[in-house]
């Protein structure tokens, strides 16, 4: 069953930074519907955290490309 959760919740390598882009998503899109309806402060915050979880998104893409695939001799 590769791909799928398995009952503790794990969440395998590649799909655990896939979650994290997609909340950063829903966080900017959260951001852009709160400004367009005048809500300044939750605007401001949801684009703040959709922020932070695309940097780490970003910080745990290139960390998996330089060590994710190691070839043990």
């Amino acid at each position: 069953m590769q791909g799928s959760r398995s009952r503790l919740g794990h969440i395998p390598g590649p799909e655990r930074t896939d979650l994290m882009l997609r909340w950063a998503l829903a966080f900017f899109i959260v951001a852009i519907i709160a400004g367009v309806f005048g809500f300044a402060g939750i605007a401001d915050s949801a684009a703040g955290i959709g922020r932070v979880l695309f940097f780490v998104f970003v910080v745990l893409a290139v960390v998996s490309f330089f060590f994710g695939r190691r070839v043990s001799v």
